[in-house]
This record gives C-alpha cells, sequence and structure tokens, in this order.
C-alpha cells in the first residue's frame, strides 16, 4: 500500500476514534450537569403566607417583624390583608384568599365544627394583671360606675367571639348575671367606638388601643380584662392545608414573631410609631399609651380551651364537643 494511502487511512480512523470520544464526553458530562441541582433548586424562592388582620395592638409583632425584615430573615415572606370585622375575617380565610389570622379559641371551634379546616399554633396576646386587652366602658351620661350598673343597659359586643365570651364570664365573676343586661352586635370595632361616643350604647367593649381612645374622650372605664386575665387572649391560626402544605414556612413565620416579641418586651416605647403608621394607634395617644409587654411562644391550655367550648355550648353555638387536638397545635413553635 502506498505510504499516503496508509497515513490518509490511519487519520481517517483515528479522526473517528476523536469524534466518537467527544461525542461520549460530552453526552457524560450533559448527563452529570442534568443530575447538579440549578441554584433555583438549591435555594427555592420563599412562600408567601397571606396574613389577614384586624386593626389591633395583637398585630405589633407581626408588623414589626415585617418591618425588621426578620420574617425573610427565616425564610419567608408575609403578605397582609385588612379586615374591618371579625366576620369579615373569618370569610377571608374560609374562602383560602388567606392564610392565616389573629383569631381566637372560639373562632378556630366554629370553623372546625364538621372537619379541621384551622388550628391555633401559638398566642397573639394575652391579658395580664398589668395589661389589658379589652376593657368595658360606659357613655360619661349612662349612669353606669360599676358592673352592678350594668343591669338593663346595651353593651355593644361581637356576638359569637372572645369579646361576648370574656364579657359573660367577667359579669359573672363581678356577680352579675349576663342575663341581666342587654348586647347589641356591633361587629365593627370602630363602629362600636362610634356608637358608645354617641350614647347609642350604654357601654361597649372595645380592644387597646381604642378603649384608651375612648376613655381619653371621657368614657367610664367599668371593668377590664386585667381582672380576669384567665378569659383573655387572642390567637395565630392558620388553614390546616397551609400548616400541611407548607410547615417550614410556618414555622420560619414563628420564629419571626418570637425574635419581634423579644424586639418589643425589650424597648416597648420603640416601636409606637409603627402603630400610628398602621393607623392602629391615634397621635394624640402617643406620648401617653404603654405598649404592653407580649406573651411568648406557647399555646392556649385544656383548661381555657374547655372553658370556652363550655361557653360555646351553652350559648347554642355548638352542639358537640370538638376536641382539643383539632384545634389547637403547638408543634409549629420554636424549638418543636
Amino acid at each position: 500500500m502506498p505510504a499516503a494511502e496508509m497515513i490518509t487511512l490511519i487519520g481517517g480512523v483515528s479522526m473517528k476514534r476523536v469524534l466518537l470520544s467527544f461525542l461520549v464526553v460530552s453526552l457524560w458530562l450533559g448527563m452529570l450537569s442534568g443530575c447538579a441541582p440549578t441554584s433555583s433548586q438549591a435555594t427555592p424562592a420563599p412562600v408567601t403566607l397571606k396574613i389577614v388582620a384586624l386593626p389591633i395592638l395583637d398585630t405589633l409583632p407581626i408588623l414589626v417583624a415585617q418591618n425588621q425584615g426578620l420574617f425573610e430573615k427565616n425564610g419567608v415572606k408575609v403578605e397582609f390583608i385588612p379586615a374591618a370585622s371579625a366576620p369579615e375575617r373569618d370569610q377571608l380565610i374560609a374562602s383560602g384568599q388567606a392564610d392565616g389570622m389573629i383569631n381566637e379559641l372560639l373562632s378556630a371551634m366554629f370553623f372546625n365544627k364538621e372537619s379541621v379546616r384551622v388550628q391555633v399554633v401559638r398566642y397573639a396576646r394575652s391579658a395580664s394583671s398589668g395589661s389589658a386587652l379589652f376593657t368595658l366602658l360606659a357613655y360619661p351620661g349612662a349612669g353606669i360606675a360599676t358592673p352592678a350598673d350594668l343591669k338593663g343597659k346595651a353593651i355593644g359586643i361581637s356576638e359569637g367571639t372572645i369579646i361576648a365570651y370574656l364579657t359573660e364570664r367577667m359579669l359573672s365573676a363581678e356577680g352579675v348575671n349576663p342575663s341581666e343586661v342587654k348586647f347589641i352586635s356591633t361587629p365593627k370595632i370602630d363602629g362600636r367606638l362610634a356608637l358608645l361616643q354617641s350614647g347609642e350604647l350604654d357601654a361597649a367593649v372595645l380592644p387597646e388601643p381604642l378603649a384608651s381612645v375612648a376613655a381619653k374622650g371621657g368614657s367610664v372605664v367599668v371593668l377590664a380584662d386585667t381582672r380576669h386575665p384567665e378569659f383573655s387572649f387572642s390567637t395565630l391560626s392558620f388553614r390546616k392545608e397551609v400548616l400541611e402544605a407548607n410547615p417550614e414556612a410556618v414555622k420560619g413565620f414563628l420564629r419571626g414573631i418570637e425574635a419581634a416579641t423579644d424586639l418589643i418586651n425589650k424597648e416597648p416605647a420603640k416601636w409606637k410609631q409603627i402603630l400610628v403608621e398602621q393607623k392602629i394607634l391615634p397621635p394624640a395617644l402617643v406620648d401617653t399609651f404603654q405598649v404592653p409587654q407580649f406573651v411568648k411562644a406557647g399555646v392556649p391550655t385544656e383548661a381555657q380551651y374547655n372553658d370556652a367550648l363550655a361557653w360555646a355550648k351553652e350559648k347554642g353555638y355548638l352542639d358537640k364537643d370538638i376536641p382539643y387536638a383539632d384545634c389547637v397545635n403547638g408543634n409549629f413553635l420554636p424549638g418543636k
């Protein structure tokens, strides 16, 4: 065979082998790159939790956590949905437009009449002997100075909520039979305040800081839950399907709440401006209003739950027992 032909043959074989080797290596590298995690897979986008909130002081830890970036630090985003009343809040949860809320045990029980739809995961705020959640105030001209004076008078409440439960429990503890007063359902908090200030209601039960607004305007403080704090607390709750689908996001949310609670309790006055910006604290009260200490991580006790359940059954809101474990779940708290 001529030398030139031999070189051509060898070169052709060599070239084929080179091309084949290159193809094998390329396929192998492609398979490896397909198996390697992309940046989006390694760090998934944070889950956004939609929280429906009433214009009440209980929202402060959520607001501070958002303001200080504590939710994002714990891998979750939070979006607020405002509501003017408890019924409006519950409708947003029931329709799936919101994931979580500040509510109370009764709300969770009513949601879970037929199946587990909502669970309490933490206290939001709790009354103490030095800090009120709710206060019963009277119109200045109504002739009411003590709980005994409430007999036969009209008291504005939010029916079927912690306000109704708390008011009856406090009156009973003060020796007043709840059947001796007239309860007027006024769900919207600002509307209840307006009716009290106009004298259309003899008395009303209001949360802070609206109770302080009413007192500053001349309303008479008759009874506060500082005398009976065991009945008075709000809660943080989530839809069950959210807890099941995004447990780590809920845990991150509660870690953010815990960090914010520590900041508030360390320097309460520092956070008044957030309340003003959110139209929760009127500017006229900034100098005198005392931001309270907020409750640390925990969930309502079975004793607290059972008392609220007994009241709901007495009032005809429920016709059967609903297990504590259906409505309260402490497994998302920090350290769990």
